[in-house]
């Protein structure tokens, strides 16, 4: 994406333009152009993406959205919204990146060095996300060890000294008690902090350590590693989706999940709900987005690949749900089985009455007529009670569907089996935020992109250490702070100015004229009027509303009361409020600093620096994207050499071409 330079920029390619080239001097004493990092195969790189964009929220957060906002009537409104707001986004995001070869950083300073600060706020946020996403990896690490006994540890309650159940366990359930008891050794609020969970620590190191050999080669090596950690999550979706058909009760949750309520449509927070959910699944604003594909070849059709991506996206949180409900029907069926025998056995021991029901919707209405005249007092034992329990996040992953699977005959298997599968889809979209991080950097500071392997270890280092935040007893509470309040605002943020930045800044028709050199195809028009009005309208709306959600109402957290052996709801203590919010400012900040001090520099005459020409510029030529991926478009007029011949691949896989200064269009910034 080139263009002439905007009021105050320089075409000189600037300090920070400067560090991002590796010199090498040629044989001939002039500088050689040093050839980008790029994908080893298309495949790879739609394996890469998808893998990002496809993550945990997809298995434990739309499901839940799904069911309790309206089921089919939700996946309607997400189908649309992701067609007007979430494919539009995502395609200016892939476009911009494989258009300027550069990460978010450089993207945005291109367009002009007041932006780049939107490229520092997204390395802000992926650093936020990847401290507490790897605590993540880590519980599944934890529960995929223990996966491996028969009976699974979380099966049972354990036995105290005096050879009784435990008491805290007896009152919940065993995989609760196992999640919140033996895993965190949860405090009972967010105030008890400074002990540290030793076990979780050391998953935690364990966690960052994978990824660190996952990525210490940048996308050479952790591209090899999205052969399986992108592709086996739907091997082992595609097994629990058939074993959990053949479940007692797994039709009745799929009607559960599925059954229309349109009404829900009137709903302001319903709208709001699926349009953060689009926003997440995509990973709009990360920068990941745009760093993966900065590593394309030239006329690789980044319109195909985001309607793509987002359909595989979309179908893997349809796979999800029906997984998961299929899952959650069969172990409510089997909890208001057990519902209906202890009752009648309560029945057959109070009166001796023996009532030969075993069905919960006989017993429900045999219950309505005699129930008056009982002298006792039985509860109706209902799927609907059951499956209306709405879990998601950790409470569906560690204790829900993980209470399912005890019930299953070889419960370890597909125990080892279900985490073994939240460990790469973790991992998949780890490697992505950790790409959101690296690659702007490597771009712009080339004494960190002569150390990629050192800073890489250093940037997991980094983590970890921070990570120990994560670890104490009250570890849990943090991660849900993080998680609430870390990502959601400044990332939408974010994304509403990198939309002003293309829609309004750049110029929609300046920038679909860029997509038209690189795609050697125009997209249609609509995207125009999208990038301008609907997207930024959408984005606007859903900031809009996560700001007067957040400001009406106090923020809460859930926590686990040992003495009741359940969660309650309780509001962030003054200091906590007083961290989350230190967290958005952080992660905003770079925005407004970056653009006053840029502004500052054109007042007083300094040179803007960074403005105006990619930083992938050498000596006038663009840094080739190294690949051994074949350009498959066409060769047309546009691709031909001054001398008529066609273009080599070599030639052909170079940045965009200059533009002409003078009939680019000037906008004020």
């Amino acid at each position: 994406m080139e263009k002439a330079p905007l009021p105050g920029d320089e075409r000189d390619t600037g300090e920070a333009q400067q560090r991002a080239v590796v010199d090498v001097a040629g044989v001939d004493g002039t500088e050689a152009v040093v050839a980008r990092d790029g994908w080893d195969s298309k495949l790879e790189y739609v394996l890469a993406q998808v893998g990002f964009s496809v993550g945990l929220g997809n298995v434990w957060r739309f499901p839940y959205l799904c069911h309790q906002n309206g089921g089919g009537a939700f996946l309607l409104l997400y189908i649309l919204l992701m067609l007007v707001v979430g494919v539009p986004l995502f395609f200016l995001e892939l476009a911009a990146g494989q258009s300027i070869r550069q990460g978010s950083i450089g993207v945005w300073k291109c367009i002009s060095p007041k932006l780049a600060g939107i490229g520092y706020s997204s390395c802000l946020v992926c650093f936020f996300v990847a401290l507490y996403y790897n605590v993540i990896i880590g519980w599944s690490l934890f529960y995929l060890g223990n996966s491996f006994q028969n009976p699974l540890p979380w099966q049972n309650c354990p036995e105290g000294a005096n050879g009784t159940v435990v008491k805290e366990c007896a009152a919940s359930s065993p995989t609760a008690y196992f999640w919140f008891r033996k895993a965190l050794d949860i405090t009972d609020s967010i105030n008890e902090i400074g002990q540290f969970n030793s076990i979780m620590t050391g998953c935690l190191l364990a966690a960052w350590a994978i990824v660190c050999l996952g990525m210490f080669k940048g996308i050479k090596s952790s591209g090899k590693v999205m052969y399986f950690s992108s592709v086996f999550p739907y091997v082992v979706l595609l097994c629990f989706l058939i074993r959990g058909l053949l479940l007692d009760g797994a039709v009745d949750g799929l009607k559960y999940l599925l059954y229309p309520e349109l009404s829900i449509w009137k709903d302001v927070q319903v709208w709001r709900q699926a349009a953060t959910q689009v926003f997440f699944a995509l990973g709009l604003g990360f920068g990941s987005v745009i760093a993966y594909s900065s590593y394309n070849p030239r006329h690789n059709n980044c319109h195909r690949d985001a309607i793509m991506v987002a359909s595989v996206n979309f179908m893997t949180s349809v796979l999800a749900s029906l997984v998961v409900f299929s899952v959650l029907g069969f172990r409510a069926k089997k909890i208001t089985l057990s519902c209906v025998t202890q009752n009648l056995e309560l029945l057959k021991f109070e009166t001796g009455q023996h009532i030969n029901i075993t069905e919960p919707d006989a017993y429900n209405e045999w219950l309505q007529v005699a129930g008056p005249s009982l002298p006792i007092n039985l509860t109706n034992c209902t799927m609907e009670r059951e499956m209306n329990k709405g879990v998601e996040g950790t409470g569906l992953a560690f204790i829900a569907f993980t209470e399912a699977m005890t019930l299953f005959p070889g419960s370890p298997f597909w125990s080892a089996l279900f985490f073994l599968m939240l460990l790469n889809l973790g991992l998949s979209t780890m490697f992505g935020t950790m790409e959101g991080i690296l690659t702007p950097l490597y771009d712009n500071f080339a004494s960190l992109a002569k150390r990629k392997t050192a800073f890489t270890v250093f940037s997991c280092t980094l983590g970890f250490l921070i990570g120990l935040l994560f670890t104490q007893r009250c570890g849990n509470y943090f991660v849900m702070m993080f998680d609430d309040y870390s990502a959601t605002l400044p990332l939408i943020i974010v994304v509403v100015f990198e939309t002003i930045s293309v829609a309004w800044v750049y110029g929609a028709d300046r920038f679909l004229d860029d997509i038209e050199k690189m795609l050697l195809w125009r997209p249609p028009r609509i995207y125009k009027y999208l990038w301008k009005y609907v997207c930024l309208f959408a984005m606007v709306g859903l900031l809009s509303a996560s700001l007067v959600r957040m400001v009406l109402q106090r923020p809460t957290y859930k926590a686990y009361s040992q003495d009741l052996a359940s969660e309650e709801t309780l509001e962030y203590p003054d200091w906590a409020l007083a961290v989350l919010s230190i967290l958005i400012v952080c992660a905003t900040l770079p925005v407004p600093v970056c653009f006053l001090y840029h502004t500052l520099r054109e007042h007083f005459g300094q040179p803007a620096g960074g403005g105006g020409t990619s930083h992938s510029v050498v000596n006038g030529h663009y840094r080739p994207c190294s690949t051994t991926d074949p350009d498959a478009t066409p060769v047309d007029a546009r691709l031909m050499s001054e001398a008529g011949t066609p273009l080599t691949l070599a030639e052909d896989s170079q940045g965009l071409l200059f533009e002409s200064e003078g009939v680019a269009e000037s906008t004020g910034l």
